[in-house]
C-alpha cells in the first residue's frame, strides 16, 4: 500500500515533524474520523481548556479520499470542543480533503499557538507556518479569493471573523458552502492564531488494483444511478426533507414550541432562487444549490433552523441569512437554535432589554441578521449569545428548561423528535452531542418499508411503528457504526446506506473500494466492527473529559410539552420508556449499567499505540 503521511506543526515552537502512519492504524480505525478520534484520545489531556495551546486541532482525510470513488472527498476536522467540552469532530466536503491528499499527507495535527496571526501552507510534502496578518479580519469567502491570488490554484481550509474572535460555534468552511460546521472547530483554529490551513499538490494518489477501481466504480455509478433518489437529491437536494417533515408535524418551529410550518418553504418555492445545481470533487450527485444571492445553499438544516425555528416564511430571508452565516464562519446549527431560544426567553420574560439591548422577537430577518454580525464581533448582546449554550450562566438557570441542546451542543436536526423515538435516542447518545449526521436512523420514518425489510437492515426486535419505544436501540447501533465507517472511509453519507436509502452503498462496496485502492482486505463484519471501535473511543474521549450517562438525555421540553400539531400531536418522550431504552442501548453496545467502555475494551483499544 502507497505510503501515508501524518503532519504536526508546532506552531509555538515553528516546527514541523512528519510520520509514516502506521498500517495498525489503518486496519484498526480506517482514516478520517476513526484516526481523528483516536489521536485525540490521546493527545489532549484530561483538564484542558479548549482554547489553551494543549489543544490539538486534528484534520484527516478518509481512506478513499481523492481517488476516483464516488463522493470520496470528505474529510474530518477535530478537536476538544469549546461549545461543549467534549469530543469536537466535523465532517466536511468540497475539494480541501483531496488536495490535502495530493500535497502528501492524509492527517496534519495543529498544536500549540502562533505568536502572530498566521497561515499553514502545504505543498508537495512541504509544510510551512508563514505571516497572515494580511489575511486577519476577512471574511470566509474574501480570504479564500486573496490566497487564490496570492498562492495560485489551493484550496483552503479558513475561519471566518467569527473564529478570530473565538465564538464558540465558528466554523472552518472550504469554498462558497462547504463547512465542518459543528462544534465550533472555526474558534480552536482561531485561538490558535491560524487563518487558515492552505493546501497544493501534484502527487497523485498510487491506487494497487487500478483496472479492478475503474471497473468497481463504474458499476457503483451505475447501481447508484438505478436508484428513484438519485435524480430527486441532484434537482432538490435537502431542502425536500423539509416538505416530509412538515406534513407529519416533526419540523422544530420556533424553539420547539411548534412543531409544524408554512409550506412557502417547501423544495418547489427555493427553485425561484437557484441559478444551478453544483457538487463536491468526485461526486455525480449535484445536490448543492448555488442560489441568486451570490452564496451557495440552503441545506435542509439551513431551512428549518433559520427559517421554521425562526419564524421566518419567506425563502429571501432564509437564503439571506444562510449566506452571512457561511460569510462570517457560523455554525448555521447552532446560530438558528441559539437565536431562536433568546426569542422564546425574551418573549417569556427571563431575559430582557437590560441584558439584549434591544426587543427581540421571531419573524424578523433583519433582527436574525444584525445579531448574527454581533455574535461573529462579540459585540453587546452578541458577546453572550456567541458563548452557545454556556449562555446559561447569563440567563439564569430557569432558562436551561428551553435550551434545545444535548451535553451543551444545540440540536442539528430540524427534526422534531419528540415523535420519532429513534430519533431521540440518536441525539441523546451521540458523541458530539444533539446531532443527527452521527446516528440519524433516516429509514425510521421516511420510507414505508415492511417489518421483514427493516429487521433485515436492523435486526430482529425493531418494530414498524416509529412512535414505539421498542427496538430502536438497534436502529440507532446499525446507524452509529455504519457513520463511523462511512466517515472514515471519506465517502459522502448521501450516497450510503441507511442515511437516504436501504440500497446505497454499504460495507459490501467500501471492501472492494479499498481492496481496489490499498490491496488491504476487509471483511464486511471487520469494518463494521471498526466502526464501533471509532464509537468506543469517542466514548472513552468524552468520559476521560467529564461525561457521565447523565449527559445521554434529551431537552426538558422533549419530555414535558406534548407536540400540538398534525399527526405527531400529544406525543412526548416518556422519561420511563427512554432510560429504558437507554439502557437496552448501553446494554446492546457492551458497555456497562453507567455508559462506560469496559476496561478490557479500553486495554485493546489503547494497545494501538500513541502518537511517539
Amino acid at each position: 500500500m502507497q505510503e501515508r503521511k501524518l503532519a504536526v506543526v508546532d506552531l509555538s515552537r515553528g516546527k514541523v515533524t512528519t510520520r509514516t502512519i502506521p498500517k495498525s492504524w489503518r486496519k484498526g480505525f480506517l482514516g478520517g474520523r476513526g484516526i481523528n478520534s483516536y489521536l485525540l484520545y490521546n493527545l489532549i489531556e484530561k483538564g484542558t481548556d479548549p482554547f489553551s495551546p494543549r489543544n490539538a486541532l486534528v484534520l484527516g482525510v478518509g481512506l478513499l479520499g481523492g481517488t476516483l470513488a464516488p463522493s470520496s472527498c470528505r474529510f474530518n476536522a477535530s478537536a476538544l470542543s469549546p461549545e461543549t467540552g467534549l469530543l469536537g469532530d466535523s465532517n466536511c466536503g468540497g475539494f480541501f480533503g483531496p488536495e490535502l491528499r495530493y500535497a502528501g499527507f492524509d492527517h496534519l495535527i495543529l498544536r500549540g499557538r502562533a505568536k502572530r496571526p498566521s497561515y499553514v501552507n502545504i505543498q508537495d510534502g512541504e509544510i510551512e507556518i508563514r505571516d497572515g496578518r494580511e489575511y486577519w479580519g476577512m471574511d470566509t469567502y474574501d480570504v479564500q479569493k486573496a490566497l487564490r491570488k496570492d498562492l495560485g490554484d489551493v484550496e483552503s481550509l479558513v475561519c471566518g471573523v467569527a473564529g478570530e474572535n473565538k465564538v464558540r460555534f465558528a466554523c472552518l468552511r472550504n469554498g462558497v458552502k462547504n463547512a465542518a460546521g459543528r462544534c465550533g472547530l472555526g474558534a480552536v483554529m482561531g485561538s490558535k492564531n491560524v487563518k487558515a490551513v492552505v493546501a497544493s499538490g501534484t502527487d497523485g494518489i498510487k491506487v494497487e488494483h487500478p483496472q479492478e477501481m475503474l471497473e468497481l466504480v463504474q458499476d457503483i455509478k451505475n447501481y447508484l444511478m438505478d436508484s428513484k433518489i438519485t435524480p430527486i437529491l441532484g434537482s432538490m437536494g435537502t431542502p425536500l426533507l423539509y416538505e416530509v417533515s412538515n406534513a407529519i408535524g416533526a419540523i422544530r418551529t420556533k424553539n420547539s414550541q411548534l412543531n409544524a410550518w408554512s409550506d412557502s418553504l417547501n423544495a418547489e418555492e427555493l427553485e425561484k432562487y437557484v441559478e444551478k445545481m453544483i457538487s463536491c470533487s468526485s461526486c455525480f450527485m449535484h445536490c448543492r444549490h448555488r442560489n441568486t444571492f451570490n452564496g451557495e445553499g440552503p441545506e435542509y438544516t439551513a431551512v428549518g433552523l433559520l427559517g421554521a425555528n425562526l419564524g421566518l416564511e419567506d425563502y429571501p430571508d432564509v437564503i439571506k441569512l444562510n449566506n452571512t452565516c457561511n460569510e462570517l464562519g457560523l455554525d448555521i446549527s447552532s446560530s438558528g437554535s441559539i437565536l431562536s431560544w433568546a426569542f422564546e426567553l425574551y418573549e417569556r420574560g427571563i431575559i430582557d432589554k437590560k441584558l439584549t439591548g434591544q426587543e427581540l422577537r421571531f419573524g424578523d430577518s433583519e433582527l436574525a441578521d444584525e445579531l448574527l454580525h454581533k455574535i461573529a464581533g462579540r459585540e453587546g448582546f452578541g458577546d453572550v449569545l456567541a458563548e452557545s449554550s454556556r449562555a446559561v450562566k447569563k440567563f439564569g438557570p430557569e432558562s436551561k428548561d428551553y435550551l434545545i441542546a444535548v451535553k451543551g451542543l444545540p440540536q442539528s436536526d430540524p427534526h422534531d423528535v419528540r415523535y420519532i423515538k429513534a430519533f431521540a435516542l440518536g441525539i441523546a447518545t451521540a458523541s458530539r452531542g444533539a446531532d443527527h449526521l452521527r446516528s440519524r436512523p433516516t429509514l425510521e420514518i421516511f420510507f414505508r418499508l415492511p417489518l421483514e425489510v427493516k429487521e433485515k437492515i436492523y435486526g430482529k426486535g425493531i418494530t414498524a411503528d416509529p412512535t414505539s419505544y421498542e427496538g430502536k436501540e438497534r436502529a440507532v447501533c446499525f446507524s452509529d457504526n455504519i457513520f463511523a465507517t462511512i466517515d472514515s472511509v471519506g465517502i459522502c453519507k448521501f450516497i450510503c446506506h441507511g442515511f437516504n436509502s436501504p440500497h446505497f452503498l454499504g460495507y459490501e462496496h467500501f471492501s472492494k473500494l479499498l481492496h481496489a485502492v490499498t490491496g488491504m482486505r476487509y471483511r464486511e463484519k471487520e469494518l463494521e466492527n471498526i466502526g464501533k471501535r471509532i464509537i468506543d473511543t469517542e466514548r472513552m474521549f468524552n468520559f476521560k473529559h467529564g461525561m457521565t450517562a447523565k449527559d445521554d438525555t434529551l431537552p426538558k421540553r422533549y419530555f414535558d410539552d406534548p407536540m400540538t400539531m398534525k399527526v405527531s400531536k400529544g406525543h412526548k418522550i416518556d422519561r420511563k420508556s427512554f432510560q429504558k431504552m437507554k439502557k437496552r442501548y448501553y446494554k446492546l453496545r457492551n458497555w456497562d449499567e453507567k455508559g462506560r467502555v469496559k476496561k478490557q475494551r479500553v486495554k485493546e483499544i489503547e494497545s494501538y499505540g500513541g502518537l511517539q
